[in-house]
């Protein structure tokens, strides 16, 4: 049975982002003079921190050829927890950052719980949840943005200088984050069985590694992830914001497609989805610069997505 290692991903799949951040860096960096400035890189960076860790989460779920819509109102629910908590409940800053994890991986259990246990779709088991989600955010905040955060929930947002760059720290952490998880994913045993879980799931059941466990797991861990972008996101902003969520869902699946990762699951490496996001990020903030309209700039990712889930399609047939 393949484990799904990522020595034996096809060519496509790992130099494909990369080509594609080159072609794109190369092509705007003709179009614009302040393109190419290390301030710009360092503010692409920053844009993409929040949906490029929560892409990390939906990389394991997308690797166990599943989906995540709930990403976004999940994160967003978080940073309203951990917001309310530490302002209006007075909790301690550090016990209330805690709790809004928790409620992010509470959802992921529960999604979990949908898939493994009941054996529902994790397309509409994620939609539903995406929905109380967003529901239960807007109740508990009374749709109200949370200001005047303590220290701790704003560190993230500070910046260091790197090289001419002004770096914040949230940047630096989705990065340490990625890395560890490439590590996780390629050298651990956990890692290897979410492989296996999304190449062959009934082949795994039967070499005596528990399935249900193993996606239980990647879901939960998923929820952690979106808990730490809420975090990430509330640094970022300075704000608890009841709306914030509302495309991130989208942006973070792009993210993961963009980055190689097979919707099929059994497929990808956790740094493609670090070069998509950055790939998104590049996109508009190039287009930006050459004063296109936003509406454009969606239909241009819109058609990237196909494109990468052809080339999905393409490298999967002439891997058979």
């Amino acid at each position: 049975m393949t484990t799904g290692k990522t020595s034996k991903l096809p060519p496509i799949s790992t130099l494909g982002p990369l080509i594609a951040l080159l072609i794109a860096v190369v092509f705007f960096a003709t179009q614009s003079d302040r393109f190419l400035s290390v301030q710009n890189f360092s503010l692409i960076l920053q844009q993409v921190m929040v949906v490029g860790t929560i892409a990390i989460g939906q990389t394991l779920v997308i690797l166990t050829a599943g989906i995540d819509l709930s990403c976004g109102m999940v994160m967003s629910l978080g940073g309203i927890v951990m917001t309310k908590l530490a302002v209006a409940s007075g909790m301690n800053e550090y016990l209330a950052i805690l709790c809004g994890l928790l409620a992010c991986m509470a959802f992921g259990l529960v999604n979990g719980l949908l898939v493994t246990r009941i054996k529902l779709p994790p397309f509409i088991v994620t939609l539903g949840t995406m929905n109380i989600a967003f529901a239960i955010t807007q109740l508990y905040s009374g749709a109200q943005t949370i200001t005047d955060l303590p220290p701790a929930m704003t560190f993230f947002g500070n910046t260091i200088s790197l090289g001419g760059a002004a770096l914040n720290y949230g940047t630096i952490f989705m990065i340490v984050l990625y890395v560890f998880m490439w590590w996780g994913l390629r050298d651990t045993q956990p890692g290897r069985h979410v492989y296996a879980v999304g190449n062959n799931p009934e082949a795994t059941r039967l070499t005596g590694i528990a399935t249900d466990k193993v996606l239980l797991m990647v879901y939960v861990t998923a929820g952690l992830f979106y808990g730490v972008a809420a975090l990430l996101s509330v640094a970022r902003t300075g704000v608890g914001d009841p709306n914030a969520g509302q495309t991130e869902n989208l942006d973070a699946i792009t993210a993961v497609v963009l980055g190689g990762t097979s919707l099929f699951g059994g497929r990808g490496i956790i740094l493609g989805s670090l070069l998509g996001a950055v790939i998104v990020g590049v996109f508009r903030n190039g287009l930006t610069l050459m004063g296109v309209a936003s509406v454009y700039q969606v239909l241009i990712t819109g058609v990237l997505v196909i494109l990468a889930v052809a080339t999905d399609q393409l490298s999967r047939k002439g891997a058979r």
